[in-house]
């Protein structure tokens, strides 16, 4: 392996189900209240063998990505993919997910998929619906047993899945993995946001996962069978985390390099995405309380939805 056997344990969350666990690779140092980047061991940051081409391929896997406005990143996006994919999977597909773009990110991604028939594909959303309609999408068009996403900003390398893959070959078999960014490359306001964005998700549903948005995550097909998310915005990810929790679903988590965006303009940090996120949260928190079952099915299906 590129990087040491990291302490792997398992952490039961209090209030939940009896036989949820959430597994770290990560040193727990104050319940998650401080920078992620305290709480990451040093060898996340390594580099691992998964990138060093030494762990075994998965069978299939669909890689996609949501994409508003990235004219200026797409090309390279698909390019980069393209190049890094064989190396993790003997059989992939590539999934650009176009949430109403005005720009020319659906006509660069029609093109891409002519190029390169039944590997890359586009599904488009005549206007825009917000992130979690496009990352619904993403997972409905999926068609392989191991569905991975990153953004369309470019943000994440696709390379960088390996970690989460060798991640979800590890003994423990996780069914789901979550990247933490390592140091995250945003603005500072947008890391205060993460912060008590976090925090909120930690004290109303008892969600432990340090990063909850960050983009670049890994799913076994199986466990989205049946699944139901409500919010189509920026919620859509935390909903998604927390149901799978109340399913009793086991996620793992593993470090993630972050990178500063070099093309197009970020519209997560908006007033009106941040207020829909919001209402989101307090919808499913009041729906819980009055009725978790309820709650918890309520929505549309994350595949064939």
């Amino acid at each position: 392996m590129g990087y040491s056997t990291p302490l792997w344990y398992a952490q039961r969350v209090e209030g939940r189900r009896p036989d949820l666990v959430i597994i770290d690779d990560r040193t727990r140092l104050d319940e998650g209240l401080g920078d992620i980047t305290d709480v990451i061991d040093a060898h996340l940051g390594r580099k691992t063998a998964a990138a060093a081409g030494s762990t075994p391929r998965v069978a299939r896997l669909s890689y996609f990505f949501p994409a508003h406005n990235e004219e200026a990143n797409l090309a390279g996006l698909v390019e980069e993919a393209l190049g890094a994919l064989p190396r993790l999977a003997e059989t992939f597909e590539i999934i650009a997910v176009d949430d109403g773009s005005r720009d020319a990110t659906a006509s660069i991604a029609e093109a891409l998929a002519e190029q390169h028939p039944d590997v890359v594909r586009l599904v488009r959303h005549p206007v825009n619906l917000g992130y979690g309609a496009a990352l619904r999408s993403g997972f409905g068009a999926a068609r392989y047993e191991l569905i991975a996403f990153t953004d369309g900003d470019r943000q994440f390398k696709v390379a960088d899945i390996g970690r989460l893959t060798e991640r979800l070959a590890a003994p423990d078999a996780p069914d789901v993995v979550v990247g933490v960014r390592i140091k995250r490359a945003d603005p500072l306001i947008r890391t205060l946001y993460a912060r008590a964005y976090r925090l909120a998700n930690r004290i109303f549903f008892g969600l432990r996962v340090s990063d909850v948005d960050c983009a670049c995550k890994l799913f076994r097909r199986d466990v989205l069978d049946g699944l139901r998310v409500d919010s189509g915005g920026a919620f859509f990810s935390a909903e998604l985390l927390i149901k799978l929790q109340a399913a009793g679903r086991r996620v793992a988590e593993v470090g993630v390099p972050h990178y500063p965006r070099t093309a197009g303009s970020a519209t997560g940090a908006k007033p009106k995405v941040i207020l829909r996120a919001v209402r989101d949260f307090w919808l499913l928190r009041l729906r819980m309380w009055a009725n978790s079952r309820a709650a918890l099915r309520r929505g549309r299906p994350i595949l064939g939805g």
